[in-house]
C-alpha cells in the first residue's frame, strides 16, 4: 500500500549543543530536545490520524510522520498548516548490487594495497593508533556480525543485540546481511586484516535490505545511530544517546526514485553533527559526468563526501563529480577521495571479496577518523577541527585532471582536496591539546 512522509514546518534548533564542551551532554541535549519538540509539534496531527484510524510512525531526527495512505490523505495532509510538504515513501523491488565484485577468496596474508596507500599501516606501527575506544555506526544492507574480521569488534557480542542492532525492514533479532554490501564496507572500516581501524567497535542497522531504501528507512537508522534502543524499544522513549556512534559510515544515497528530495535529510545531518557525530558519506557512482553528486547525504555541506581512486591514484570513471546543482548550491564535491577499486574486504559466509565503488572508498575515511580520535581523545566530538585536519593533510598527488573544475585548485569537483592521508592526519591530531 501507499505510504507517505509528512514533513512539518517547525524543525527543532539544536545548534546550542555546539557550545557544550562535554560530548555526553551534547548528545543528551540533542536527543532530548528533538524528542520533546517532535512530541509537542506533532501532537494534534497524531491525534487526528488516530481519530481516522490511520497507521503512522513518528520521527524526531527530522520532525516528520510516516503514514499509510494514498492521494486523498495526501491532499488533506498537504492542506494542514503545520505541514511543509508530503513525500512518497516507496518500497521498491530489490536492485542489483552496485558495480562489479570479484570471486569469493581468502583473507589477505599481507597488508592490502589500499591500506598502505593511505598509510594506515604506518599509523599502527609508528603512532600506535588502531581505533580503540571509538564506536562506528554502520547503516547498510546489514552485517555478518560473527565474520572473523568483525566478530571481536561487535559491541553486542553473541547475545547482546539490544542497542546494537536494528532492522526496520524485518525486525530480525540479530545482525544479518543478505546482500554482502554492509559486511564488505564495515570490513574496510575496522576488519582485523582488511580494516583501517581494526580495534574500533561497531554496531549496525539495516536500511538497504533490498539494496534500496526510502526516506523513512534512512531516518530509522540515523535515529538509531544517534540514540540506540532495545530490539523491541521505542525510539522516542528508550533511546540512549550515550550509546550512540562517534563516527557514521554511510555507503548509500537516497535519489528521487527512492522518495527523497534534496533537503529531506538535511535536518538529520545537522542534528547529528551538532551532537558531535562525524558523518562520512560515499559520493556516488554516477561519474564521470559533472554535477553527478546529486542525492542525499553526499550533497550536504555538513558531511564529508568521498570519491574513489585506483591503486595508481587515478580518480575512477564511476566516481561522482560535483558541483552540486540539485539544491542550487553549486558547492564543490566530493571533499576527499580514497581507494575504491579492487578493494578486498569481508563477505558473508566468512569469505572475502574484491569490490569497487565509492561505497568502498568512504569506509577508509571513517576508519581514519577513528584512528585520529583513538590517538587523541581531545578531538572526540570536535567535528569541525577533525574535518579541517583531514582536508589540510589530504595528498594532492592524484593522477587525474579536475575535469569538472575550471582549474586544478583545491578543492575541486573531481577529487576535492586529495587522497586521505591517515599518517599525516593522525600525526596532526596528536599535536592538538585541550578540549573542544
Amino acid at each position: 500500500g501507499d505510504r507517505l512522509l509528512v514533513i512539518l514546518n517547525d524543525q527543532a534548533d539544536v545548534s546550542q549543543a555546539t557550545t557544550m564542551e562535554d560530548v555526553a551532554a551534547r548528545r543528551h541535549f540533542v536527543y532530548a530536545t528533538l524528542v520533546d519538540h517532535a512530541d509537542a509539534t506533532q501532537a494534534d496531527l497524531r491525534q487526528q490520524l488516530e481519530r481516522f484510524n490511520v497507521q503512522y510512525t513518528p520521527y524526531y531526527l527530522v520532525n516528520s510522520i510516516e503514514v499509510a495512505g494514498g492521494p486523498v490523505l495526501r491532499m488533506w495532509l498537504s492542506s494542514r498548516p503545520e505541514v511543509e510538504r508530503v513525500l512518497p515513501v516507496p518500497v521498491l523491488r530489490p536492485a542489483p548490487l552496485p558495480l562489479t565484485a570479484g570471486p569469493v577468496t581468502t583473507a589477505p596474508e599481507t597488508v592490502p594495497w589500499n591500506l598502505s596507500l593511505i598509510a594506515a599501516d604506518r599509523v599502527w606501527e609508528e603512532l600506535g593508533a588502531t581505533g580503540a575506544g571509538v564506536t562506528i555506526g554502520q547503516s547498510d544492507s546489514g552485517v555478518q556480525w560473527d565474520h572473523p574480521e568483525l566478530r571481536d569488534s561487535y559491541r553486542g557480542g553473541a547475545d547482546a543485540h539490544d542497542y546494537n542492532w536494528f532492522d526496520p525492514w524485518y525486525h530480525t533479532a540479530a545482525p544479518r546481511d543478505p546482500g554482502g554490501h554492509g559486511t564488505h564496507t564495515l570490513g574496510t572500516v575496522l576488519g582485523n586484516t582488511t580494516g583501517v581501524a581494526p580495534d574500533a567497535t561497531w554496531f549496525g542497522c539495516s536500511n538497504l535490505a533490498h539494496n534500496l531504501g526510502n526516506p523513512a528507512l534512512y531516518l530509522d537508522c540515523l535515529q538509531f545511530m544517534l540514540a540506540p534502543f532495545p530490539l523491541e524499544g521505542n525510539p522516542f522513549q528508550d533511546g540512549d544517546a550515550q550509546r550512540g556512534a562517534n563516527v557514521l559510515n554511510n555507503s548509500w544515497g537516497c535519489p528521487e526514485i527512492e522518495g527523497c528530495d534534496p533537503d529531506i535529510l538535511l535536518p538529520a545531518v545537522r542534528a547529528l553533527r551538532a551532537a558531535g557525530t562525524f558523518i562520512v558519506v560515499s559520493a556516488g557512482n554516477s561519474g564521470p559526468q559533472c554535477n553527478s553528486v546529486d542525492s542525499p547525504l553526499a550533497i550536504y555541506e555538513e558531511v564529508l563526501s568521498v570519491g574513489a581512486v585506483t591503486q595508481s591514484r587515478t580518480v575512477t570513471a564511476f566516481s561522482s563529480r560535483g558541483p552540486v546543482t540539485v539544491d542550487n548550491s553549486g558547492r564543490p564535491k566530493p571533499d576527499i577521495v580514497a581507494p575504491g577499486a579492487g578493494i578486498l574486504s569481508a563477505f558473508p559466509g566468512d569469505g572475502y571479496r574484491s569490490w569497487e565503488g565509492t561505497s568502498m572508498a568512504g569506509p577508509h575515511v571513517a576508519g581514519v577518523v577513528a584512528l585520529m580520535w583513538s590517538a587523541n581523545a581531545a578531538l572526540v566530538g570536535n567535528v569541525d577541527l577533525t574535518e579541517q585536519i583531514l582536508l589540510e593533510t589530504a595528498d594532492p598527488d592524484v593522477a587525474s585532471p579536475p575535469a569538472c573544475s575550471a582549474n586544478g585548485d583545491r578543492p575541486n569537483n573531481t577529487f576535492g582536496y586529495g587522497i586521505v592521508n591517515a599518517y599525516a592526519a593522525v600525526e596532526r591530531a596528536l599535536e592538538i591539546t585541550g578540549g573542544q
